[in-house]
Order: structure tokens, then sequence, then C-alpha cells
């Protein structure tokens, strides 16, 4: 392997790493600054441990933005969606098949599938610039207040996810360290974006792929491991309301945050790919969750194995389109 090639290779896989565990810290310190601040353990648990699984892709995202590589981050919005219900959600499903019995989760599908359409809506004209970005970062805001205003309304103790959300939530630690964690998770944090966005951009030049098919492919997938980590642990542990949560918050997070903060920092010109690939399987995926979510008569929501498996071969006819396009 060329040397820089593998240079390159190694500070992505190394980036991911530092990524993962700085997502893990970062979490545990705004947890636990959260609490400081009054906040249950509830909307901890739905907003602040959401946001910050998004926080890689977040930092990917506008790191790649600042370093003049916007697609990078365009990609890895799109991909970490895709690997989140396709890959994440399809393989879980597989183990242990995933039903839901929560009112909490369905009050967030109607706020997923508007995040879709909106970010659809405003990339149909095959640009997104810094109005797109600064609606979408408007529409975070407002989807987090409409999350706190659900929680808050929650009435019903017995809940799946808000007992598995609570159950599980981030350990409690005392204010100084608690600062410690969140300042010293973001250090780190950006620290591996930044081995990251390097080296994606350099193994796209080694390789002569456009940046947007590595931030579809591998930085999309490996910052979708969280996800699968805490998928299969759900999965063995018969909990499928906290996964199926983190889910939908991630996706959330990555589709009007790192989706709007690239386009803020650096307005781009969308390949046609984007429109025409990539955007459509999104859609179509999340369309597809919030069908097998949706209540059925006489049943919960949820994902049967023979869905999982359906989940698992769309991921790979994705992927397989993406390597036949190049």
């Amino acid at each position: 392997m060329d040397a820089t090639l593998l240079l390159a290779v190694s500070a992505v896989v190394l980036g991911l790493a530092v990524l993962v565990w700085g997502a893990d810290r970062f979490v545990l310190g705004a947890s636990a600054t959260a609490r400081i601040f009054g906040l249950s353990p509830l909307i901890i648990g739905l907003v602040i441990v959401g946001f910050g699984t998004s926080a890689p892709e977040m930092l990917v995202a506008g790191l790649a933005a600042l370093e003049g590589a916007p697609a990078l981050g365009i990609g890895n919005a799109l991909g970490s969606n895709i690997a989140n219900i396709a890959l994440v959600l399809g393989l879980t499903a597989l183990l242990w098949p995933l039903r839901s019995g929560s009112s909490l989760l369905r009050q967030e599908l109607p706020l997923l599938f508007a995040a879709t359409a909106l970010a659809g809506l405003l990339m149909l004209d095959g640009t997104l610039g810094r109005i797109e970005g600064v609606l979408l970062l408007l529409a975070l805001v407002a989807t987090t207040g409409i999350l706190v205003h659900q929680v808050r309304r929650q009435r019903d103790p017995e809940d799946p996810m808000a007992r598995e959300i609570v159950r599980h939530g981030p350990p409690q630690l005392r204010c100084s360290l608690g600062l410690f964690w969140l300042i010293a998770g973001l250090m780190v944090l950006l620290a591996g974006s930044y081995a990251v966005v390097w080296g994606a951009a350099s193994i796209a030049a080694t390789l002569g792929v456009s940046e947007l098919v590595i931030g579809l492919t591998i930085i999309a997938v490996g910052t979708s491991l969280p996800e699968l980590a805490t998928g299969i642990a759900s999965a063995l542990r018969r909990e499928p309301d906290l996964l199926l949560g983190n889910i939908i918050g991630s996706n959330l997070f990555n589709t009007l945050a790192v989706l709007g903060l690239p386009a803020v920092i650096h307005p781009l010109a969308l390949d046609g790919e984007v429109l025409t690939r990539d955007l459509p399987v999104m859609a179509l995926l999340t369309i597809a969750l919030i069908a097998m979510l949706a209540h059925r008569p006489g049943d919960a929501g949820g994902i049967n194995r023979a869905e999982g498996a359906i989940l698992l071969l769309a991921f790979g006819g994705y992927l397989a389109l993406l390597f036949t396009t190049l």
C-alpha cells in the first residue's frame, strides 16, 4: 500500500476511534452539567444524549466545510442516516425483533418525517446555501423545543422508552468532574474530527474517489458504530425502545444539524447523485421506518426479522449502487 494512503487510512481509523470515545465522554459531561441546571433524566436521555451521539457527525461536517470539503459532511449526514436505519436496525432486528409500545417514541416520528421533508425540499434546487443552512438549524431549535415539551407532558410512568432511558442514563457526577469531561470530550472530538477529515480527503485524492462517496461510506459507517454497539446491547437486554429512540433522535439531529452546519459555513452545489441516489434512498428508508413503527391492528409497531433482513439487503444494494456509479 502506498505510504500516503496507509497514513490516511490510519488517520481515519484512529480518528474514528477517538471520536467514539470522545463522544461518550462529551455525553457524560453534558449530562452531568444538565443535571446541575435541574433537567430531568428523561430530557437528558432524550435530548442531551441524542445531541451528543450526533456530535461526531456535526464536528466532522463543520470541519470538512472549513477545510473546503463540504461534500464530505453532506455525505456523512445522509450516509449516517442510511446506515442507522438499514445497517444498525436491520442487523439488530435479525438478532431480536424490535417491538415498540412507546407512545413517546411515536410522538417523535412526525418530527423525523417533517425534518426529512424539509431537508429534501431545500436540496431540490441542487444547492445548499447559507439561508437553507440557517433554516435547518432553526428547525433544529424548534424540534428540540418540541421534544422537551413532549417529555414534560409525558404522564405515563410506565412508558417503555421512558423507563429504559432513565434506567440506562449516564451516571451522576459531581459538578467539577462533569465540566471536565464536557470540555475534555469536546477537545477530543475536535482532534478526532481533524484526523478523520484529513484522512478522508487524502483517501479521496489518492484513489480518485469523490469526497461525497467517502463520506457516504467509510465515515458514515464509522460514526454509526456507537449506534450499532448500542443496538446490539439493547437487543441482548430486550430493550428495543431505547435503541429506536436513539436512532430516531440521531437521525433528527443528523438531518437538521449535520446538513445545516456545513451549508452555513461553506455553501455548495450538490452533486447530481445526491438528488438522484442518496437523498431518495434516505427518504425511502425513513418512510419505511415510520411505517414499520406505526401501530398495526392488534399489534404494536416494530421491526421483525424479515423486515430486518430486508433493511440489510437494502443497505447492501445501496453500497453496490454506490460502487457501480463511481
